[in-house]
């Protein structure tokens, strides 16, 4: 029998669905060396030892996987050549599984597995075996290792790490583009036997897309692809083990291509034409609408750019490609007229910006539309001839001067007559007007350029029938300037001499100024009003001139201050003058010409005080006198406190200012005895109603003259009361006792009412004012009483 057909045997019997009887038997490895050579080694109790020789060769053991018997698996069986069959051998399994997994027969050698091993889990295990006498437990053989391989057999199917996969491929590819690859694992031992060669197939998907059966690889099947037609495929991927023979475990998976988009459809608009509509009084810039031309491609395949490329309007519209909507916006370039055009027609052309080269052949890419624009008519407003007006006009000219003409017309086919009015915001002072009916503005107040050199005024148009629609223009005004102002001095001049000054020395420089504005430029000249014989004026052409002195020696004592008019003129047309007066004080000096003091008075001063301390002193005095101002004021100001503090009094707390009092049956308020003696209000008396302050003497006035009227006398005390500062704000004591001689109304005291005869006429009290109202009422009401016995 050849080696081959022992190995074929050999993997038949394998294959059989019965346990592994594999014996492995122990033998005497023949001894070589010479006998006198054995080994001998003397022991610690010196005896000699004798090496015991090695009886068994080793080998592996072969289990196959996932036994499914009821009894033990047997795995094979330990035999020793010292194992006479008496049972006197004990054989010792340790290691992996020893004990547990796998077991040996003590006495036999045997060894079986005593459950099912998954080859997936562990592929080999390692143990160690021994064979030990059973009486003297001394090992009769030398401990070993050996190992149990567990045989391989197709118990696991392939599978994928994904369930679904996701992959794309651009439309329109060529056959055998690569898609994607799957690629699937199988968890048997991939060196024995087939278990673990995969071959990939396809289940669905077919014809559009086909898989290398070695590698996964899925690849397009059919040429030119359209992503518009269909962007979706699902395919479905088997992975067959045992080299995808008959009996073979397979798993599968699901692969969801998506068809990506390529620029392979060009735009095309929907309409061959069309209309659009806008006013004629649309602003610059105004969308009129859009057009749109639909791309079957996406994203930036499907970009689309819009441009005007021929008609009438190409200079009066223009076309905004919108890149959000790809829409082309048309937008007003130029301001329309309803008037001078009323349609206009455009060829608008849309074309992709990202085209594919590999696609010309589909043919050009771009688009075509004409656009019909229809200009409205509209109602509009008039419209100046100019965008604004610039008139001049000099300032001296007469009221109702026309200065300028604004001029507008209707621009619609109706021309309506034009208003023209004035908005008054632009001119509050009302300095112009305007003629409604032509334009004309002219003045309605004088001019004057110093106050305001241009005025901004705004003209309204607007049209009789529509009042309400209305155009504005700016106008300028310009005033021009007229030699109207004289000249004056630039400021105000503090000028001295000196007593000790000489013929001919500077005092003063001067200079002018002129609110007029002469295109020349300002030119003054100086001169004197009159012959001075102390002075002199020296013109030093420059718009300037110098104060000379014309003798020498000044005195204080004789004239203290000198008026020089100077005489100041232009030299515009016309020629305006006027006269400024130089005050000129003669002044103490140095000998350096440095002023010391002016007044005489200073002379009487005390040589040795200066100017600083008789400054210092004076502010002394002024802060000394304020001290006491202030301190009289607020002493003034103080507020009384009323001396009678009882609630219960209320008469005496209520303050009155309107009641004329009650004649003579009121006598609790006051002393009415005062009124019989005008000399009784000379002494000293003291108010009742608040605390006394301070002890004054009562202010005296004069008496009335004889032969004067009560009615002059009663003014004035009431006169001199209404304008006391010092009198309290609330009712006092006021004495009007005395009458005065001769009088008409002779006593007006109630007291001796009694004695008079007669009726008397008491209706003049009433013209004295309010304050005698009481009086005539009570004796001007009726008859007075009288006593008849």
């Amino acid at each position: 029998m050849t080696v081959q057909q022992v190995l074929l045997l050999l993997l038949l019997w394998m294959w059989l669905p019965h346990p592994c009887h594999t014996e492995m038997l122990f033998r005497r490895t023949p001894d070589l060396r010479p006998k006198s050579s054995g080994g001998r080694a003397l022991g610690n109790d010196g005896k000699t030892i004798h090496r015991q020789k090695r009886g068994w060769m080793w080998n592996q053991f072969f289990l196959l996987e996932e036994y499914t018997g009821s009894d033990y698996q047997y795995v094979g069986k330990l035999h020793s050549d010292q194992d006479k069959g008496d049972g006197s051998l004990k054989y010792i399994l340790s290691g992996d599984g020893a004990g547990t997994l796998f077991i040996i027969d003590e006495k036999t050698g045997d060894i079986h597995a005593t459950r099912r091993i998954d080859r997936e889990e562990k592929a080999f295990y390692t143990l160690r075996a021994q064979a030990i006498n059973r009486r003297t437990l001394r090992p009769v053989e030398p401990e070993s290792e050996f190992v149990i391989k567990i045989h391989d057999i197709n118990d696991n199917e392939p599978t994928f790490p994904e369930e679904i996969y996701t992959a794309s491929v651009p439309e329109m590819s060529v056959v055998g583009t690569s898609v994607v690859q799957v690629t699937a694992t199988d968890a048997d031992d991939p060196s024995y036997g087939n278990s673990a060669r995969i071959i990939y197939s396809i289940l669905q998907g077919q014809p559009y897309f086909s898989v290398e059966p070695e590698t996964g690889i899925i690849r397009t099947a059919l040429p030119n692809m359209n992503r518009e037609n269909r962007e979706q495929y699902q395919v479905v991927i088997q992975a067959k083990d045992m080299g995808g023979q008959m009996g073979g475990l397979s798993g599968t998976t699901t692969v969801n291509i998506t068809l990506t988009d390529v620029n392979d459809n060009p735009p095309r608009f929907p309409q061959s034409t069309i209309h659009l509509r806008i006013p004629e009084s649309s602003p610059v810039g105004t969308a009129i609408g859009s057009v749109k031309a639909t791309d079957a491609d996406t994203g930036k395949n499907a970009e689309v750019e819009y441009r005007i490329i021929d008609g009438d309007g190409t200079d009066m519209f223009d076309i905004v490609t919108q890149k959000d909507t790809q829409e082309g916006i048309i937008i007003v370039r130029k301001p329309l007229d309803y008037e001078t055009r009323r349609l206009y027609t455009l060829k608008v052309e849309a074309e992709n910006t990202h085209v594919d080269p590999r696609f010309y052949y589909l043919g050009p890419f771009k688009d075509t539309t004409i656009v019909k624009i229809s200009v409205e008519d509209v109602d509009e407003p008039p419209i100046f001839s100019r965008s604004s007006y610039l008139f001049e006009v000099h300032e001296d000219i007469e009221l109702g001067t026309i200065i300028g003409t604004v001029m507008a017309r209707d621009p619609d086919s109706a021309s309506s007559p034009i208003r023209f009015s004035l908005d008054r915001h632009t001119d509050l002072d009302r300095i112009f007007n305007i003629h409604s009916g032509n334009g004309s503005i002219y003045t309605s107040k004088p001019l004057d350029r110093e106050i305001s050199q241009w005025h901004n005024l705004s003209v309204i148009a607007a049209e009789i029938n529509n009042p309400k629609d209305t155009t504005r223009v700016p106008v300028y005004v310009r005033i021009l300037d007229v030699n109207d102002n004289a000249p004056q001095f630039a400021v105000f001049y503090d000028t001295f001499v000196c007593e000790n000054a000489r013929a001919g020395q500077l005092i003063q420089t001067i200079s002018a100024v002129d609110k007029d504005d002469p295109l020349g430029g300002q030119k003054f000249f100086f001169s004197l009003a009159a012959v001075n014989p102390n002075f002199t004026v020296q013109d030093n052409e420059d718009n300037t001139a110098r104060i000379l002195t014309r003798r020498n020696g000044f005195s204080r004592h004789e004239i203290s201050t000198y008026l020089l008019p100077v005489v100041i003129s232009d030299n515009d047309y016309p020629i305006q003058s006027s006269t400024g007066t130089l005050t000129i004080r003669v002044c103490a000096c140095d000998s350096r010409g440095n002023m010391q003091s002016c007044s005489a008075e200073a002379l009487l001063l005390p040589a040795g005080l200066s100017t600083g301390a008789l400054v210092a002193i004076l502010l002394c005095i002024i802060i000394l006198l304020v001290i006491v101002v202030l301190f009289a004021a607020l002493k003034r100001q103080r507020k009384k406190e009323p001396l009678i503090l009882s609630k219960e009094d209320i008469r005496d707390n209520i303050v009155s200012y309107n009641d004329e009092g009650g004649g003579e049956e009121d006598t609790q308020a006051f002393d009415i005895g005062t009124l019989r003696n005008p000399a009784a209000i000379e002494d000293k008396k003291l108010r009742r109603d608040i605390i006394p302050e301070s002890l004054f003497v009562p202010r005296r006035t004069p008496s009335a003259p004889d032969n004067t009227d009560v009615r002059d006398f009663i003014n004035q005390r009431l006169k001199e009361h209404d304008t006391d500062p010092s009198a309290p704000p609330y009712d006092s004591l006021a004495t009007y006792a005395y009458e005065g001689n001769d009088s008409i109304a002779e006593s007006l005291s109630s007291l001796e009412s009694g004695t008079t005869e007669g009726d008397q006429n008491y209706d003049y009290l009433r013209e004295w004012g309010p304050r005698f109202n009481k009086l005539a009422e009570m004796y001007g009401g009726g008859e007075s009483d009288k006593d008849t016995s």
